[in-house]
C-alpha cells in the first residue's frame, strides 16, 4: 500500500434532543506512513502452526513439524470499526421488602428520569444500573403471602412431611420396620422443618412491601465492523477477535466520517456506518462518544507439502492465529 493522507471531514449531523451541540472539530489528518505489513518469516508461520496443532489432541503433530513450506502469499485486509457509546433510560414500578422506610411519594415532584443522577462507566464500556427513583415509594402489604409473612413450603407442598426417601412410603424396608420414619412411611421436611410454612421470599417474612419507580439506566458500546473484502476466504468472525497494526484512531462527542482513504471501500463503509449509527441510535438513547479506527489485519497464506500432497493453513493477525483443514486427525474416545 503506497504513502497516502486522508482526512475526517465534517458533515452535517442532527442533534435534537442530545442537549448539546457538535462543538469539536473535525481531527487533523495523520502523519504520512508506510501502511503495509511485511510477510511473516517461515519461522513465525511454522512456530504458530505447531502450536495450533498441539493445542488440539485430535491433531498428529507430525504435518506442522514435517511439512515442506514452499510459498506465503500476503493477504492483508483493512478493518473499519466504529463505536457508539450510547445511554438510554427506561422506568418500571419495583419492590423490595420493607424494612422501615418511609414512604416519600408525593412529600415532593418526582423528578424525570433524565434528571436523575447516575454515575457512568469508563467510556466504551457496557454497564447497567439501578435506581429507585426519589419520592416515589409507597408501602402496601405484601401481595405474595396477603401480609402474613409466611408462603406454604413448596417442597412438601405444605404438609410438613414427605414420603420416606429409604421406604418409599411403605413404612417397611424389605422386611423389617423401617427406622428412618418409625413405620409412618413419612419423614419430616427439612426445607420447612416440618412447619409446613416458611418465610415469604416475597417480603422476606416482613409482610410489607416498598413499591417505588425504578430507573434502569444501560450504557452501551454499539460496535460495528467493516471489513475489505479480500482473497483468503476467512469469515469476519475470524478476524474479530484478533488485532492488527493501528493505522487510525479518533474519537468525538460525534465523529466525522473518514475520506480520501486509500482504499474507497473504507471512505464508502465510514461514511455510510456514521450516518446510520447517528440515526439509529440518537432516536432511541442519548450518543455520549464515538470512536473510529482503522486496522490493517495481518493475514498470510502458507502453502506446504506433506507425505506428497499439497496443503495449505492462514496465520491472522498479531495473534498469529491459524485457519487450517488440518491433514492429521484422529478420533479420541473417552472411557
Amino acid at each position: 500500500m503506497g504513502l497516502s493522507r486522508f482526512s475526517a471531514l465534517p458533515r452535517q449531523v442532527s442533534t435534537e434532543g442530545l442537549g448539546r451541540g457538535t462543538t469539536s472539530l473535525p481531527p487533523p489528518p495523520p502523519p504520512q506512513q508506510d501502511w503495509s505489513i511485511p510477510c511473516i518469516s517461515e519461522e513465525v508461520a511454522r512456530e504458530a502452526f505447531k502450536e495450533y496443532a498441539s493445542s488440539n489432541c485430535c491433531y498428529s503433530s507430525s504435518p506442522a513439524e514435517e511439512g515442506v513450506i514452499t510459498s506465503m502469499e500476503p493477504l492483508n485486509t483493512f478493518r473499519y470499526r466504529l463505536e457508539t457509546f450510547t445511554e438510554s433510560r427506561s422506568t418500571d414500578w419495583a419492590h423490595k421488602p420493607h424494612q422501615g422506610e418511609p414512604a416519600d411519594f408525593y412529600t415532593q415532584p418526582a423528578p424525570q428520569p433524565w434528571e436523575v443522577q447516575a454515575t457512568p462507566p469508563n467510556l466504551f464500556t457496557n454497564h447497567t444500573q439501578e435506581i429507585r427513583v426519589p419520592y416515589t415509594s409507597t408501602i402496601k402489604d405484601c401481595h405474595s403471602c396477603k401480609a402474613s409473612g409466611t408462603a406454604p413450603c413448596s417442597e412438601c407442598q405444605g404438609a410438613g412431611s414427605k414420603e420416606c426417601w429409604v421406604c418409599h412410603g411403605s413404612g417397611k424396608n424389605e422386611t423389617m420396620d423401617c427406622n428412618r420414619c418409625n413405620s409412618t412411611g413419612r419423614d419430616s421436611c427439612s426445607d420447612c422443618k416440618g412447619q409446613g410454612t416458611k418465610e415469604c421470599e416475597t417480603c422476606e417474612g416482613n409482610r410489607q412491601l416498598l413499591s417505588f419507580i425504578q430507573l434502569k439506566v444501560e450504557w452501551t458500546n454499539n460496535l460495528e465492523d467493516f471489513l475489505v473484502q479480500q482473497n483468503s476466504g476467512l469469515q469476519a468472525g475470524d478476524l474479530s477477535s484478533v488485532s492488527g497494526k493501528e493505522l487510525f484512531k479518533n474519537n468525538q462527542f460525534l465523529v466525522y466520517p473518514l475520506l480520501g482513504f486509500p482504499d474507497p471501500a473504507i471512505s464508502q463503509a465510514s461514511e455510510r456506518l456514521v450516518r446510520d449509527h447517528q440515526a439509529k441510535y440518537a432516536q432511541t438513547s442519548r450518543i455520549l462518544q464515538q470512536r473510529q479506527t482503522v486496522e490493517l489485519i495481518p493475514v498470510a497464506k502458507v502453502c506446504y507439502k506433506w507425505k506428497g500432497n499439497a496443503h495449505s493453513y492462514y496465520v491472522f493477525g498479531n495473534e498469529h492465529c491459524i485457519n487450517a483443514d488440518y491433514p492429521a486427525t484422529c478420533c479420541c474416545v473417552l472411557l
